[in-house]
């Protein structure tokens, strides 16, 4: 640690040492908003708690989706606190405090109820530190690399954290195998090496600006943000006889009371002096767009993680012979061509873009997904893997090429003293892509079963001796049950009937039921009417994002080219202004960097 202690800022080694370390940090952070979801069904065997049950369904959102809300919400304050007070310190304790709560979590002492509470209650406060880390880490490397460089830095760093998200799937259907509690006990060796690097080699380059702490702001935000995306997660449970909840009135006052704090901090932001949320970024085409196109591409990158995990667990594993316990693990697997797309367009991406400019590439990227998207659209429910592995790779690739161009447009955009707000704000937009896309597609999918489910599976439980009152009693229960069985590796027939059920029917038509191509044969149709309205929904979101990437904007208020030398004089990659390095010049509030 000594040795990486003595490179300087100034030493042309540092700023590998601070890509490696932010991206260690980054992939940490994003695994851990994914392994948990394909670790559930061993989580809760652990804790002895069945998540299906009507009164349990609240801990399966709550474990599901409270990661990703908490980092939604709080990266804009944790990147505003690091352009305050330094990004490196705040980075620095949320590599620690992630660890931290890696180890109280692996140590979950209760069972029930209890048990569940503790995991989501630690992953709250694991996520404030995956939060900081996420917060920071494009600051840290935007300042740490020229203009010439950054958008491959931004690159390697973007594209680790999306696959990370990838790479989750697989690590925790393979460690749930072995031990729930191990999905917990990988973060901390690797937590423990870059928090000590961290502290050890890290410097603060960046132009700090200090200011007053916007308590209202934070505050307004914080409230406003977290009801409106609670109220979307609470809107896919169902509610009083419908298929979801968004009668509830406790659903319907979240996104109404919630969008009226955001309408209030939108106004204390505006009138305040030192806001944490500077609306005048907003102002510049370029920051705009940008964020518009990566919150457009989150939604539609998350929307299609969750169906495609869905329709390998729920229908194609099951048709090809693997049992219902295993699809978790398998569905990763299958998935990993998704990841391979990402590791090799990202960086590639990143390197072009410095070279030829960023928006063809954050704008191609997008509408190569969006072709992957129609075609993806065409395959039946039991596809030919060879055709569907080559769709998500592509699909994949135009992530890769969109999303370091993206980053690296958004934050070349902004003044150097601002750029931990704006990789706060970027994260923000990301993360709430994640969240929405789930209360989204998982709406648009459960309206598209409600058609045509029931019928068809009222016909053939009836079909299989099942009881006509109890088939239709079963066939009008909400699909969102289905949908969770499948993605959790339960027998969706068994849960739906239960033992009592199967036990009175022919052991030859309970084994029909409950084998492995009964269900999947039946749900293939109404599934496939669902996802015809979630990828064409995610074609006009890519489509959309793509228009937007184009956007160009002003040259940052206040900035002062200071290129190296054999970099365009004044020029970014996107053709912006690059602030990295205010010159002599430099007006105050603007403190010279190096390195």
């Amino acid at each position: 640690m000594k040795a990486a202690r003595m490179y300087s800022v100034d030493h042309p080694h540092y700023k590998w040492v601070a890509l490696s370390n932010t991206t260690l940090g980054t992939l940490l952070a994003m695994i851990n908003s994914s392994i948990v979801l394909i670790s559930l069904p061993a989580i809760f065997k652990g804790v002895e708690l069945n998540p299906l049950e009507p009164g349990n369904v609240s801990y399966l959102l709550w474990m599901l989706m409270g990661y990703m809300l908490v980092t939604a919400v709080l990266v804009v304050t944790l990147g505003r606190l690091g352009d305050m007070y330094g990004r490196v310190k705040i980075y620095n304790a949320g590599f620690a405090l992630f660890t931290l709560t890696s180890i109280v979590l692996a140590l979950d002492p209760f069972t029930g109820g209890e048990g569940a509470l503790w995991l989501i209650g630690w992953r709250v406060v694991q996520a404030i530190g995956g939060a900081m880390l996420m917060a920071n880490s494009a600051a840290i490397i935007t300042d740490a690399f020229d203009v010439r460089q950054r958008g491959m830095a931004l690159g390697v760093n973007i594209v680790s954290a999306l696959a990370g998200s990838f790479i989750g799937l697989v690590a925790g259907g393979v460690l749930a195998e072995w031990d729930w509690r191990s999905v917990f006990w990988v973060n901390i060796p690797l937590g423990v090496l870059g928090t000590v690097w961290a502290y050890r080699s890290l410097h603060d380059t960046g132009a700090r600006r200090h200011a007053r702490i916007d308590w209202w702001g934070n505050a307004t935000f914080a409230v406003g943000l977290t009801a409106v995306l609670a109220a979307i997660t609470y809107g896919i449970q169902p509610y009083g006889g419908h298929t979801m909840g968004w009668t509830n009135p406790w659903v319907v006052a979240g996104l109404a009371g919630g969008a009226a704090v955001l309408i209030a901090f939108g106004v204390i932001e505006s009138r305040v002096s030192e806001p944490m949320f500077p609306l005048a970024l907003f102002r510049n085409a370029a920051f705009t767009s940008g964020n518009a196109a990566s919150l457009l591409a989150a939604v539609a990158r998350g929307g299609l993680q969750f169906m495609l995990i869905i329709w390998l667990q729920g229908i194609w594993l099951p048709l090809h012979g693997y049992s219902y316990e295993s699809t978790p693990l398998w569905a990763g697997i299958y998935l990993l061509p998704m990841t391979i797309g990402f590791l090799l367009a990202g960086p590639l991406s990143g390197f072009l873009s410095d070279r030829f400019g960023a928006r063809p590439f954050a704008a191609g990227g997008l509408l190569v997904m969006a072709v992957s998207f129609l075609g993806l659209l065409m395959l039946p429910g039991d596809f030919s893997y060879p055709v569907f592995a080559a769709l998500i790779f592509v699909n994949g690739l135009g992530g890769g090429l969109f999303s370091a161009p993206n980053t690296a447009l958004v934050m070349s955009s902004v003044p150097a003293s601002m750029r931990g707000a704006a990789s706060g704000m970027r994260a923000t937009f990301m993360n709430a892509g994640q969240v929405l896309s789930i209360g989204v597609f998982f709406s648009l999918m459960v309206a598209g079963l409600a058609d045509s489910l029931p019928g068809t599976l009222s016909s053939g439980l009836t079909a299989q001796g099942v009881p006509t009152a109890t088939a239709a009693q079963v066939a009008q229960l909400p699909p969102v049950g289905t949908l969770f069985a499948a993605f959790l590796g339960y027998n969706p027939i068994a849960e739906l009937l239960g033992p009592q059920v199967l036990g009175a029917l022919p052991s030859a038509n309970a084994d029909t039921l409950t084998g492995l191509a009964f269900f999947p044969r039946l749900i293939a149709t109404p599934f496939h009417h669902g996802l015809v309205i979630v990828f064409w929904l995610a074609v006009a979101m890519a489509a959309v994002g793509a228009l937007a990437s184009l956007a160009r904007g002003p040259r940052p208020a206040g900035a002062t080219p200071g290129p190296r030398s054999g970099a365009p004089a004044g020029r970014g990659e996107s053709g912006d202004a690059d602030t990295t390095r205010p010159s002599v010049g430099a007006t105050a509030g603007q403190a010279t960097e190096t390195g």
